[in-house]
């Protein structure tokens, strides 16, 4: 997982970690991830770190501050998301798989919203954080149209930023959780928009 120059996976200065270390890392970010997407800004790091079967500690150990595990957990979310993309184009096909990815992402931004105001200055003090976060889901969604074109499901005519736009329109008019099931549906009449034939 990419991170600032310099850092490993999740964000620090790279230094040889232990698997049993790595992985309570890991199970910290995603019940972290489950947390802000449920509780939001309410969400306690010893809550976080209770449903990730850990002690407190060892969240302080890995993350001294919130705002050093939002800025983890965000990173990780990201890649997470951006990675679905290859593991979804092996199990369905490419406009199917899109589809699938497309709530995937109604999911990424109920824990970014969960996580609001201290992303919002992590955004502001790191603007590689956010090309960063453009270019890992342009690339996901690259995949899905490139093949998807290949396999004839999804129009030739169409970019990877049309895509992304319209993604963006459907979550900025139907993303908080209330509005899932009409988010939903903006995303079927966006896929069919996406496949129907340019001839």
């Amino acid at each position: 997982m990419a991170g600032r120059e310099g850092e490993g996976a999740h964000g620090r200065a790279d230094r040889p970690v232990r698997a049993d270390a790595r992985a309570n890392e890991d199970r910290l970010l995603a019940a972290a991830a489950l947390a802000f997407a449920r509780d939001g800004a309410a969400a306690t790091l010893k809550q976080i770190a209770k449903d990730a079967g850990v002690g407190i500690g060892t969240l302080y150990r890995r993350f001294p501050t919130r705002e050093q595990l939002v800025d983890a957990t965000y990173r990780y979310e990201t890649a997470r998301l951006s990675a679905r993309a290859a593991d979804l184009l092996g199990e369905l096909p490419a406009d199917r798989a899109l589809r699938a990815w497309m709530s995937e992402v109604l999911d990424y931004l109920a824990t970014k919203h969960g996580m609001a105001d201290t992303l919002a200055t992590l955004l502001r003090d790191d603007e590689r954080l956010s090309s960063l976060t453009r270019e890992q889901l342009t690339g996901a969604v690259e995949e899905f149209r490139l093949a998807g074109v290949a396999q004839g499901v999804i129009r030739a005519d169409v970019t990877s930023t049309d895509i992304l736009m319209a993604l963006a329109g459907v979550t900025l008019v139907a993303g908080d959780a209330p509005q899932r099931a009409r988010a939903e549906r903006l995303l079927d009449l966006l896929l069919d928009g996406l496949t129907r034939s340019d001839r």
